[in-house]
């Protein structure tokens, strides 16, 4: 099978778990977005094992390589909201880095402390 063809059947699995999330969340009316439910659940098949992670992996990594592409309709989109920003706009800004730095820096220091993990159980 050609890497094309994997990474459109590995990014359709992907939006099929996200639709399954949307619909247990429309189904039971809950506040917690599809989206995050697809993604707890997609972790909790790779984490026990059900599916297994090369299901994924080029299909993934495909997306995260364009995953600035994803971003431009957002950007673009704020744009049409300028007024937001005249009064307090740096203030946005200073709070949007801020995050941004937030979210970086835990996600990286959790990513470092799961391999240090798995170094250690296959040691």
């Amino acid at each position: 099978m050609s890497k094309a063809v994997t990474i459109i059947l590995q990014i359709t699995g992907l939006y099929i778990i996200y639709l399954f999330g949307t619909l247990i969340q429309n189904t039971f009316n809950l506040f917690i977005p599809g989206s995050v439910i697809g993604l707890v659940i997609l972790f909790a098949l790779l984490s026990l094992k059900l599916v297994p992670e090369f299901w994924f992996k080029q299909g993934v990594g495909f997306m995260i390589k364009h995953l600035p592409f994803f971003f431009i309709p957002a950007t673009v989109g704020v744009m049409s909201y300028a007024y937001v920003f005249e009064g307090k706009g740096v203030l946005l800004v200073l709070i949007g880095l801020l995050s941004t730095a937030l979210v970086m820096g835990i996600s990286g220091f959790v990513a470092q402390w799961m391999a240090r993990r798995r170094e250690a159980a296959h040691e």
